[in-house]
């Protein structure tokens, strides 16, 4: 089955999925006692470092952090980076090529203004790409530039990642940017190092922005690592020009408050961007940077972290077999459950949180709409597997017990 081209997304995209989702329960009661399987907010234990970290650094609340961050910070990202990506020493520009961000989410936000002040094509309204489904920051940037949202459907007919296949060459000459997520939210699939190659490729041939969301790089299955963005764009000739990834210490290190992320890539595009963030963006508390260092210097945490997560999967693998489409995705947190035979995402989000009290988000309330009225998100019911593993346990059963 051919997947349909993208298109332009309707003003319903830009609406908070929660709210709907907010809007949709509302009138009704819980049938059971609430578990909340909406929000990708990890809720495993923070690591101890952390407070003897800030409580070292507490000083550092009381002055002006600078907006490139510390050398220490900087270094420590590309130290890490280097690392996990298997690059050779000093391949990151420490100073030119890492920036920290309050949270990934604003800097894939302000990442497409910049684009969009780089860009120099005259080939008509300019334009900003995303999956579909997509991570919200990813649509409000691109209409804060005045750039055009364009869905790229991301299907099981592409294993789920965007079917770039689908795009014209008209609608790639007036790109600005393309965020490509992987592990992709919130279907889990990875990109590997031929699906990065192609996607770099594409960018450059046609001179528009690569911003890879790696944010669940560090969540995966079965002790492969995902292959990443730096790895691929590190062995081409033209190293990292135009691709900037983006990564936090919130799903890595289960720090999802502490509002810390970072960017790394392109030393040219960062090394400008970092103006524009003078004036307008947020800043990172130097105490903030300094747990940063001290996450990305440490594994085991995050080796624990992923222990407790595959606990959780193989508990869906107990309880839901192979029902509604399930399969153990290879990265991520989420489970992306086909519930098209019991009415859509949507009716099955209200039947369970009506009948068994379990708060899930309708697939489609994460997605959009094309201009043929058809939402790729509508089969979907998505499922944050955030809580305890008694708690995730106790909801996997509450779901088969009322849907079959």
């Amino acid at each position: 089955m051919t997947a349909p081209s993208p298109t332009a997304a309707p003003d319903a995209a830009f609406v908070s999925p929660f709210q709907r989702l907010n809007d949709l329960l509302a009138p009704h009661s819980p049938g059971r006692a609430p578990i909340n399987l909406t929000v990708g907010e990890p809720r495993h234990p923070v690591p101890a470092f952390v407070g003897p970290v800030l409580a070292r650094e507490i000083d550092g609340f009381g002055r002006y952090p600078a907006i490139k961050g510390t050398e220490a910070f900087r270094r420590a990202v590309a130290d890490w980076s280097e690392r996990r990506f298997g690059l050779a020493a000093g391949t990151i520009d420490v100073e030119r090529g890492v920036l920290p961000l309050n949270g990934s989410r604003e800097g894939l936000f302000y990442a497409a203004l910049e684009a969009r002040r780089r860009w120099k094509g005259t080939a008509g309204r300019p334009a900003i790409l995303l999956p579909n489904p997509f991570y919200q920051a990813y649509a409000a940037g691109a209409v804060a530039a005045g750039c055009e949202a364009v869905m790229i459907d991301a299907g099981p007919e592409t294993g789920f990642l965007p079917d770039l296949a689908s795009l014209s060459a008209d609608l790639l000459a007036r790109t600005v940017a393309l965020y490509y997520a992987s592990p992709a939210n919130p279907q889990g699939a990875v990109a590997n190092r031929a699906d990065w190659l192609a996607v770099i490729a594409l960018a450059r041939r046609h001179g528009f922005m690569l911003f890879a969301d790696e944010c669940y790089s560090e969540i995966y299955r079965d002790g492969r690592p995902p292959d990443g963005v730096l790895a691929a764009a590190a062995a081409t000739p033209e190293r990292f020009a135009g691709v900037v990834a983006f990564n936090s210490l919130s799903k890595r290190s289960n720090l999802p408050g502490l509002r810390c992320g970072f960017a790394v890539g392109d030393p040219d595009f960062l090394s400008r961007w970092v103006a524009f963030r003078n004036m307008a963006a947020p800043q990172v508390p130097t105490p903030t940077q300094a747990v940063a260092v001290a996450a990305l210097s440490d594994e085991a945490h995050v080796a624990e972290n992923r222990r407790l997560y595959d606990a959780k999967f193989a508990a869906a693998e107990r309880i839901l077999g192979r029902r509604f489409g399930f399969a153990t995705p290879p990265g991520g947190f989420f489970l992306w459950l086909d519930v098209a035979d019991l009415g859509g995402g949507e009716a099955t989000a209200l039947r369970l949180w009506r009948d068994a009290g379990v708060r899930t988000i309708p697939g489609g309330y994460l997605s959009a709409s094309g201009a043929d009225g058809r939402n790729p998100g509508d089969r979907y019911l998505r499922l944050a597997m955030v809580e305890s593993l008694a708690l995730t346990e106790e909801a996997l059963v509450r779901l088969v017990d009322t849907l079959g």
